[in-house]
């Protein structure tokens, strides 16, 4: 049976019209036939077993805020027991012994977890292609890219495959591919969503967020998974969101990067989001132009930064500990050099090999160190803009989704497919994607919405009423 959202949902199971558990096992079923997109790494098939006790706490009047919400959550998210590879073959075999906080909010919640979904490994790359599991296809157009690095996630909610998914965003990894399958994708403000259980890309911009087909179950995911946790130091206080079509202000103050609509943009992109700002009414909406001045250098300051940070974060994957081990080594030297090798695909590699040479002796100061001075200047930019203006509009991509294999000969090519999105990591903001229409080829086109750190309310609100003229 269809839903429109979780309220229609929960309706028809307490009207006995939809049984929990028949949902649970349709899901199931469509992932298995639609297992050429290859979304799923993992498919849990005791989800059924947990939908009929949530059923019945539903009908007992019992259950909790997500109850029967059937969500898909991205392969470098830990859960209890569960299989955890972040798609990489260094992690083949292992199950972790805690749950992140994220789900396990989620889970208290009476939601339904179906699977772990295909990533790029490690959450390294923009196109869902580097993963040890093989690439994600896009729903759209099997011959594209989904995006990523959560491709799996994006793919999994535009496919009718679970309700929402949980992703994580270092540089645009939920918006990204949220915006090349046509659905919501949120990257909420830094330490909004604790990240204990997350397992660690770039510690400082890693940030775990929802995908969902409506703002009404983005926001309820948010709200749930959202809040301080005493075992993640940088997780903040947030209070819950309420979407309304009052707004607190006579007019809402968009502000329009002029660095964000020049070279580079396809011109399809670029004519619909204009289209949609002319149709927003003037008194709702003042539109005004500003600057992100320091535009231009946000992906060598963050390839830099985030480079440098995963070389830290992987030193951990030795063969030692757990995962993967290189059974062809004389020594401990031969078996932590053979493992890695053989373990880590070859974005992860680079991105390593990278980061340590700009943590190096003689290079720290001229590559790392410029860069963490760069980042505040991109924190300046931001703080200036939101004294103009409420909320920031721009494109999600500079274009839609890509061929499989058209950029991944190229890394440069294929990093600047961040180029709208790694500026709000680098200030630790909180961005929206909102799906808005499709190209000529039928492939859809995002628009990103940008707020002050801690404004979901505000950002969230601002794009309820913005779909209104969609």
């Amino acid at each position: 049976m269809e839903y429109n959202d979780y309220r229609e949902k929960i309706g028809l199971i307490k009207q006995g019209t939809l049984s929990l558990t028949s949902n649970v096992e349709g899901f199931l079923s469509r992932i298995e036939k639609e297992k050429h997109l290859n979304a799923f790494n993992f498919v849990f098939k005791d989800a059924v077993e947990r939908a009929s006790e949530i059923e019945n706490k539903i009908l007992e009047g019992k259950a909790g805020k997500a109850a029967g919400l059937v969500v898909a959550v991205k392969d470098n998210i830990s859960i209890k027991n569960k299989p955890l590879s972040c798609s990489s073959k260094i992690l083949e075999n292992f199950q972790p012994v805690y749950t992140a906080t994220a789900v396990q909010k989620l889970l208290d919640e009476d939601a339904i977890i179906i699977g772990k979904t295909n990533c790029d490994e490690f959450a390294m790359g923009s196109s869902n292609e580097n993963s040890a599991f093989g690439p994600v296809l896009n729903p759209y157009d099997n011959s594209r890219v989904p995006g990523g690095s959560s491709g799996g996630s994006a793919v999994a909610v535009a496919a009718n495959l679970c309700d929402v998914a949980l992703g994580s965003d270092t540089g645009g990894s939920i918006r990204q591919p949220a915006a090349f399958c046509g659905v919501y994708g949120l990257k909420p403000t830094y330490g909004r969503v604790s990240r204990y259980g997350l397992t660690a890309f770039a510690s400082s911009f890693d940030t775990i967020g929802p995908f969902a087909k409506n703002l009404n179950d983005l926001t309820l995911l948010l709200n749930i998974i959202s809040g301080y946790d005493e075992k993640d130091s940088t997780s903040q206080k947030s209070g819950e969101i309420n979407l309304t079509e009052n707004v607190s202000k006579s007019t809402i103050k968009i502000g329009l990067p002029k660095e964000y609509f020049g070279e580079g943009l396809n011109p399809e992109i670029k004519t619909r989001i204009e289209e949609i700002i002319n149709r927003l009414p003037s008194d709702n909406f003042e539109i005004i132009d500003i600057s992100l001045p320091h535009t231009e250098y946000a992906i060598a300051t963050y390839y830099i930064l985030t480079t440098a940070e995963a070389s830290s974060n992987l030193a951990r994957y030795d063969g030692v500990r757990y995962g993967f081990r290189s059974k062809d080594s004389a020594t401990l030297k031969d078996m932590y050099e053979n493992t890695r090798t053989e373990g880590f695909g070859k974005e992860v590699k680079r991105r390593i090999m990278l980061g340590t040479y700009v943590l190096s002796s003689g290079y720290y100061d001229a590559y790392y160190r410029k860069a963490q001075k760069a980042r505040r200047l991109f924190k300046e930019d931001f703080i200036n803009a939101f004294k103009q203006a409420d909320i920031l509009l721009t494109p999600t991509t500079p274009t839609t989704a890509f061929k499989i294999g058209e950029k991944s000969t190229d890394p440069l090519e294929m990093y600047l497919s961040d180029i709208y999105t790694t500026s709000a990591n680098l200030a630790g903001i909180p961005a929206l994607n909102i799906p808005v229409g499709f190209d000529a080829n039928g492939l859809p086109i995002g628009m990103q919405l940008m707020a002050p750190e801690l404004k979901e309310p505000e950002l969230l609100n601002a794009a309820y009423l913005i779909n209104k003229f969609l």
